[in-house]
């Protein structure tokens, strides 16, 4: 699907992007755009795949930019054939203390990047959305559900057959940048304590493979305007916890500090009100986007007695992993046998 074609990631110095390039730039992909606003950690990426693959690193090209600018984000579509848009404020305190600046990147810059990819008839983007969407109680989530608004008018404007528009759902995803797994390994290297909010708070986890599989499952088959969700086995924090401190220093002490602000106890990836029209794929729920049209008047007078019997997926009522199964999903993760052997020296 991807031979000879260019592809562009938005935010493409975060985790996400890196695992995309880990996974696509030794394929017979044509070119690898990475589009964010931080020369730095573009300059950090472009020397890490020279050094790790300089036979593939010519197929990467890094564009400065920033999705609040459609001019810029224009300036680096001309020629793509697909889009993955990574590129968002994901911080859960800091969108709740700027609120607007969540609003500016995350459904202000989508908008952006949609307007832009359709005026260049880019022929798919993929989303990337967040279990906080679903319920929000915060301002990133806020915003991300605006966001995913977007994405579905915006599908609802372009033929698919020009521009597919698809948005995937995730949870937590271990080990990305700024995740609570590098700071408690941190917090360990330093002797302290690992710091966790509630013990109790369940939370989806899925690595960044995973992540990448569930853009690619909605690549190949997800319908314009879809929403795609993927079917996450979640733990409580303690057990996370537990499990990390059980990996690098049993004898770490665990201190509770309570919930942040904007936490949830629970996190949801598909909504009772989506259950009506989701459709379940096996491994991926499918949330169809509303086709019909702003002509309410029929809908007071006729209205749709039928319903899915699916049940809202949420991350209480996922399947739930225990101490040693989230101790083996972790150490399936290439950051964590790396960390284990800088602990080991």
């Amino acid at each position: 699907m991807f031979k000879d074609k260019t592809l562009m990631i938005t935010g493409g110095t975060g985790s996400f992007g890196n695992a995309v390039l880990n996974r696509f730039v030794q394929t017979d992909i044509g070119e690898i755009r990475v589009f964010s606003r931080d020369e730095k950690k573009q300059d950090d990426m472009r020397h890490e795949f020279q050094a790790k693959m300089p036979e593939v690193s010519d197929k990467i090209k890094f564009f400065i930019g920033d999705v609040r600018d459609l001019a810029s984000v224009k300036n680096a579509m001309h020629g793509v054939d697909y889009i993955f848009h990574a590129a968002a404020l994901k911080q859960v305190p800091s969108c709740e203390f700027f609120p607007l600046e969540a609003v500016k990147t995350n459904v202000i810059g989508t908008d952006n990047l949609l307007t832009a990819a359709i005026d260049e008839g880019v022929k798919t983007v993929i989303c990337l959305s967040t279990d906080k969407a679903a319920y929000p109680v915060n301002a990133m989530g806020t915003s991300k559900a605006m966001m995913e608004k977007v994405i579905v008018a915006k599908s609802r404007t372009v033929s698919p057959e020009k521009t597919k528009i698809c948005c995937t759902r995730y949870g937590n995803v271990m080990c990305s940048r700024g995740s609570v797994i590098p700071l408690w390994i941190e917090q360990i290297r330093e002797g302290k304590p690992i710091t966790i909010t509630e013990p109790s708070m369940t939370r989806f986890i899925m690595s960044l493979e995973e992540a990448v599989d569930l853009v690619l499952f909605a690549f190949e088959y997800g319908v314009s305007g879809d929403i795609l969700v993927q079917k996450a086995p979640a733990c409580t924090i303690g057990v996370l916890a537990q499990a990390v401190k059980e990996l690098f220093c049993p004898e770490t002490e665990i201190k509770i500090i309570g919930i942040r602000h904007g936490e949830k106890m629970y996190e949801t990836l598909l909504t009772n009100e989506e259950c009506a029209n989701a459709l379940d794929m096996g491994n991926f729920y499918r949330v169809p986007s509303d086709k019909r049209s702003l002509n309410y008047d029929k809908y007071f007078k006729n209205g749709d007695k039928n319903r899915n019997t699916l049940k809202e997926f949420d991350s209480n009522n996922t399947k739930h992993l225990t101490v040693e199964q989230v101790k083996e999903k972790l150490l399936s993760l290439e950051y964590i046998q790396e960390e284990l052997k800088k602990s080991e020296k």
